[in-house]
């Protein structure tokens, strides 16, 4: 099959892992974050760790959107579907995440309507089928799923389907970036750039990473090959004194990103002048909301939206372990309290988050006895 089998063969990987040792130098540490969350989750997989030198640390970063909703958003959305007519709609990982209440699917199973749907496209064509009903979607995700909301909110507009409104979670990926190289605590020397993302947005985006903080950054692709190749190519430019944005992912990512995707973003949304994130606070302009032109399908503008701000359990480190402080083992419930069958944490509920990915390949390769 083309673009797999070629980056999960073995030889080449054994390559690429004898380039990563011959580049590494053995008096330096490096410590390299993985953006997408969809990386961490290919890293744990296929037990890429296990294939680089010990002086090279992988940091898992904020890269999945369920992890870094702050449970506040899942208690306002739920507060909606509590009203009488309204079915809330929202993505599978999201019915899992916990809120002050419980999880949407706790409050289904409590008597709401609230409802898994595979796109914003399955929730409008319910509003179509349901004209008596107010259907919400619960909109999630970073730059790489938000054209699909705006196309949606756009056709509904076209269609003029009044009973439909979403709930905009989007945020964007550059202010997370700014904010953890503006962190005083993290010491990184490069950055896997979000392959997903990027497809979107395209490379250049990224260039204050290389220009204004001096780190590497190689947006990369999601195989095994795709990311040792990445630490290789970030390897290089630390080996040459060099700074810059590069792209491994040249298959998928265009590098000025995806102009019709960007017009529909463009049309339908604007930046939040702050929004909150779980584990690394509110950052200004790194969300997105519907603009005003659009008010009728904004579920913040039609519904009256507490704006609930909830602590997370004082004992979950989801915080540090987003940011990197703390790897997903290192966390005092990890594996205990906190598994992906009764989740406490958001990282523990999505399959992109960094908990539920080393719980899924690490531990059950511990089990089976293999490093």
């Amino acid at each position: 099959m083309r673009y797999v089998d070629e980056f999960r063969d073995p030889s080449l990987i054994r390559q690429a892992a004898a380039e990563v040792r011959r580049l590494a130098h053995p008096d330096r540490h490096y410590r390299i974050m993985e953006v997408c969350g969809g990386h961490t989750h290919a890293i744990y997989r296929f037990a890429l760790e296990e294939l680089l030198p010990s002086n090279i640390e992988l940091i898992h970063g904020p890269g999945c959107p369920v992890c870094v909703l702050p449970m506040g958003r899942i208690d306002d959305a739920l507060a909606v579907a509590e009203r009488e007519g309204a079915i809330l709609t929202a993505f599978g990982d999201v019915m899992r995440v916990p809120g002050r209440g419980g999880t949407p699917l706790a409050h289904r199973a409590r008597g709401a309507d609230v409802r898994m749907v595979y796109s914003p496209l399955d929730a409008l064509k319910l509003a179509e089928s349901e004209r008596d009903r107010h259907v919400i979607f619960f909109a999630i995700g970073f730059e790489t799923t938000a054209p699909s909301t705006a196309l949606t909110v756009q056709r509904a507009r076209a269609r003029e389907v009044g009973n439909f409104s979403v709930f905009a979670n989007h945020v964007t990926i550059i202010p997370a970036i700014r904010a953890i190289l503006d962190s005083p605590d993290m010491r990184l020397d490069g950055f896997i750039g979000p392959g997903h993302v990027s497809t979107v947005i395209g490379c250049r985006p990224y260039g204050f990473v290389a220009d204004d903080h001096r780190k590497p950054i190689v947006v990369s692709g999601f195989e095994p090959l795709d990311v040792l190749q990445s630490i290789v190519m970030i390897l290089r430019q630390l080996g040459d004194g060099r700074s810059a944005v590069e792209n491994q992912y040249g298959r998928a990512v265009p590098w000025d990103g995806n102009a019709a995707a960007l017009r529909a973003m463009a049309d339908v949304f604007e930046l939040r002048p702050y929004f909150e994130w779980r584990g690394l606070g509110f950052i200004s302009q790194s969300a997105l909301r519907i603009r005003a032109d659009y008010a009728r399908w904004d579920t913040e503008r039609r519904f009256d939206i507490a704006g609930v701000r909830v602590t997370d359990p004082m004992a979950a480190q989801c915080g540090e372990v987003l940011k990197g402080v703390l790897k997903p083992h290192q966390c005092k419930l990890f594996g205990t309290e906190c598994t992906p069958e009764r989740p406490v944490g958001a990282l523990m509920v999505s399959s992109e988050g960094a908990c539920a990915a080393y719980h899924t390949y690490a531990i059950r390769r511990t089990r089976a006895g293999v490093r």
